[in-house]
């Protein structure tokens, strides 16, 4: 079982009120596989520069993540963003973006990874998800990522990757404006009509949420943090937990997508506790099961 990824690998540049770090690993595709490779092989589709540190190779070796597809452009600098995040760290503030190679990136896809069994869509171009989407003859499954830049500069391309694909993962104010309609329940709703099985609703501190056909539906509280140190990347590590579950179960169903979520929930609680790729750096299955248990008394119903 494989699952491959495209998406940016980046160097972020971060201030939160916990500290600022500089030039530290960052990107869709690399926080999705640093959480993803807990559970499954990763085959990565994305471009760096020369300037990309040894750090982020020896880190991708460590993963486990195939890294065929991963072009790096001589005399060319890597994808870059810098920014910072105010006191409840709801948002990020961007302060510069320097694309780079990013800017020109044609995906590639190797032979070997046109198989896989999930597939991936980071929050790129929807022309270069699509471009990918056609390449790779998943088995099992097609998860697509967005944000609000594509809905609003390209929408009649996203629609048309939404389209092909399985699963879409994305936050409630992108689903809003996704649908053009704030009532979340109705919005969720009317995008399984657009073409996917299932739409996943990421709500940062209140949780996610799962839409599916007919009055499938299902929704869990995000796992409290006591110390929420850089929100960076945390959606990507959903994601990453999210599908790695999913391929380590071998099946895509609205049970498994019930558990995958959980899962993704814990995961990604531990991104958030460190700068980076940090907070999931020494994270065992033990640690995610101790935690699992814990989160299963906060959200058990009791009788009325």
């Amino acid at each position: 079982m494989a699952i491959t990824v495209v998406g940016s690998v980046a160097l972020d540049s971060i201030r939160t009120p916990k500290g600022e770090v500089e030039d530290i690993l960052g990107g869709t595709a690399l926080h999705f596989s640093n959480s993803a490779s807990l559970l499954s092989e990763i085959n990565l589709i994305a471009v760096v520069g020369e300037d990309f540190p040894k750090e982020g190779f020896e880190f991708f070796y460590n993963k486990k993540v195939d890294v065929e597809g991963l072009q790096v452009i001589s005399d060319g600098k890597t994808f870059r963003w810098k920014g910072y995040y105010e006191k409840d760290m709801a948002r990020a503030i961007t302060i510069d973006t320097q694309l780079n190679v990013f800017e020109t990136f044609q995906p590639k896809v190797p032979d070997k990874y046109c198989g896989s069994d999930f597939l991936f869509l980071g929050n790129i171009d929807p022309e270069l998800q699509y471009n990918v989407l056609k390449q790779v003859n998943h088995k099992k499954g097609a998860i697509l990522d967005t944000m609000n830049f594509w809905i609003d500069s390209k929408k009649q391309q996203l629609l048309k990757v939404i389209k092909d694909i399985q699963v879409i993962v994305l936050n409630d104010q992108e689903l809003r404006d996704l649908m053009e309609d704030d009532n979340i329940i109705r919005a969720g709703k009317a995008l399984l009509h657009l073409g996917p099985q299932y739409a996943v609703v990421k709500k940062g501190e209140h949780g996610a949420t799962i839409f599916g056909p007919g009055d499938e539906y299902f929704t869990l509280p995000a796992y409290p943090i006591h110390e929420l140190f850089d929100p960076t990347g945390a959606g990507d590590s959903f994601a990453g937990g999210l599908v790695s579950y999913l391929d380590k179960k071998g099946k895509l169903s609205f049970e498994n997508l019930k558990k995958a979520v959980c899962y993704a929930i814990i995961v990604s609680s531990f991104n958030v506790e460190q700068f980076g790729v940090k907070g999931l750096e020494k994270v065992t299955s033990k640690d995610v099961k101790d935690r699992y248990r814990q989160y299963a008394k906060y959200t058990t119903l009791p009788e009325i």
